[in-house]
């Protein structure tokens, strides 16, 4: 496909970008702040998609700093990432909507603008047009989702978001010096498919140095263990941000990275011509199974979530490795897959809390039987993360292991289903507990089970700094207080709550059942024809 100048990989930097101060110049008019976002994301949305629809690669040339361009390009693998992330921002802006006044979210107005900002550099990381553009918005990303990290300003939040800003700085500076080693080495840092002609014959020790950079700094993103703590660390922040920031934008961006140095960057052949290729397989590998290991004895639902997270991104990371046709395109497709599914999952649990305050597996006995459709949506989430067919997950992940079968080391298709099998380790007790556990009522540390975390009746503030005092009792840490009243069984969450949702568990299904029915599995096909030729 040849290339022609367009705006549409700008627009969608620049909505998102323009939301920020919209967004604080609507501050004191809450629906007006909340229709600028959705506004933000639609428009976003639509830029995407109609470059997915252009018959030539849209680019956008923004000039050169010391001679390096400052390109925009909207190629097959920068449209998936961005079409994912523009998609599920905009549900997420809707699920947004209804958590922060469920739960009197402190600093809405820096809320909503910080996740602006965040989604302008991830639609420039997705179509960054070489390693220098991708750079500059990977840092910009960074400083873009701090103040999400640090939202709730209590000491572990700020302690978490030192972790975070430490971690993935750190890995940018590592980035740094790997593009400047592939720019002296041949003289660009573009992105090409299948590789830059010759970075790995030039001179193979400085070659080897480079990638080494470039994939543990992208690495950090990625969450590859030991590059990983920073990841549950963050599961401080609010739920939508755990949800599509650390399930999709932030920790898809490492990964995306991680893909571009290995696919665009080196090529597959030579990547493992200089025998980097098995090393990050490897590594891989082990954060895929020792991530399902320490998730086992998470009690709390974020933070387990979160290392299903770490492992589910070695999935990807892994099949980049190998670097074959097949596992390259399950790794892609299976970018989106996680997405949905582990959306959701953040979806459901943030529902779990808005509604009832528990926070822990060990809490949620029954709450199944209390808010039915969530947790269904939880369960068939889980169900595809397993690998469960009719689910998204279970598409991808057979691409994995076929690829992998195939590939240069066939031994890791045993990492991948035991990890698979971890996996049901895991969400198998949540799910159970869920539908089928039962809490004492006559216990008096359950007394206070599935009680909103906010008054069971009058107004709720819809504030725009620390939490008021006229919401109702509510514990220092999220807790149960005494006073709240029990809420019915089968009464769902709020629309803005529950729609959310339902929308992301029927993709994940629908991805599942008919997956080439949508543009993700059409442009997978274009990464791999275009890298493999």
């Amino acid at each position: 496909m040849t290339d022609a100048v367009s705006p549409l990989p700008l627009v969608a930097v620049l909505l998102p970008t323009v939301a920020v101060p919209l967004v604080y110049a609507t501050r004191s008019r809450p629906n007006v702040r909340e229709g600028v976002t959705l506004l933000a994301a639609v428009g976003t949305l639509v830029a995407v998609w109609l470059a997915t629809r252009s018959p030539a690669t849209p680019v956008t040339p923004l000039g050169s700093v010391a001679g390096v361009p400052f390109d925009l390009r909207a190629d097959a693998a920068g449209l998936l990432f961005a079409l994912l992330a523009s998609t599920l921002w905009l549900v997420t802006s809707v699920y947004s909507i209804g958590y922060v006044r469920t739960v009197e979210e402190r600093s809405q107005t820096s809320y909503f603008a910080a996740f602006a900002a965040s989604i302008a550099a991830t639609m420039g990381v997705a179509f960054a047009a070489n390693l220098f553009t991708l750079f500059v918005f990977y840092e910009l990303l960074t400083l873009a989702t701090y103040p999400l990290v640090v939202h709730a300003g209590t000491a572990k939040a700020r302690r978490a978001g030192r972790t975070y800003v430490a971690y993935t700085l750190g890995g940018g500076v590592l980035v740094l010096g790997g593009i400047v080693l592939v720019g002296v080495l041949t003289g660009t840092v573009a992105f090409v498919p299948g590789g830059i002609a010759g970075l790995a014959t030039v001179d193979p020790t400085l070659g080897r140095l480079a990638f080494a950079l470039l994939v543990v700094g992208f690495g950090v993103k990625t969450a590859i263990m030991p590059l990983h703590r920073w990841l549950p660390a963050a599961m401080v922040a609010p739920t939508p941000v755990s949800g599509l920031l650390h399930a999709v934008a932030v920790v898809k961006s490492g990964v995306f990275a991680v893909a571009r140095t290995v696919l665009y960057t080196f090529g597959p052949d030579p990547t493992w011509d200089l025998g980097v290729g098995l090393p990050l397989a490897v590594a891989a590998a082990v954060t895929m199974v020792l991530a399902g290991v320490v998730g086992l004895r998470q009690d709390n639902l974020k933070r387990g979530l979160a290392y299903s997270t770490v492992s589910q991104l070695s999935y990807i990371a892994l099949g980049v490795a190998l670097a074959t046709p097949l596992t390259v395109f399950g790794a892609f497709l299976h970018v989106v897959a996680h997405a949905f599914m582990k959306i959701t999952l953040f979806f459901a649990a943030g529902v779990v809390y808005a509604e009832t305050g528990e926070k822990y597996v060990s809490d949620i006995a029954g709450i199944g039987r209390r808010l039915p459709m969530t947790m269904a949506a939880f369960a068939v989430a889980a169900a595809g993360l397993v690998g469960f067919p009719l689910v998204a997950g279970f598409v991808s992940k057979f691409q994995l292991v076929l690829g992998a079968a195939g590939g240069p080391v066939p031994v890791f298709v045993a990492a991948y289903l035991l990890a698979g099998v971890l996996k049901l380790l895991y969400f198998w007790p949540v799910v159970y507990v869920a539908f089928f556990g039962e809490r004492n009522a006559d216990d008096p540390e359950s007394r206070h089970a599935f009680a909103p975390p906010h008054a069971a009746d009058g107004p709720r503030a819809d504030i725009d700094g620390p939490r008021a005092d006229t919401g109702g009792p509510r514990a220092a840490d999220g807790g149960r207080e005494e006073g709240w009243e029990r809420r019915p069984l089968g009464r769902e969450a709020t629309p803005f709550l529950l729609v959310p949702v339902l929308v992301t568990v029927g993709f994940a299904v629908a991805l599942g059942v008919a997956p080439t029915a949508f543009p993700v599995w059409e442009l997978a096909e274009t990464v791999v024809a275009e890298v493999f030729g």
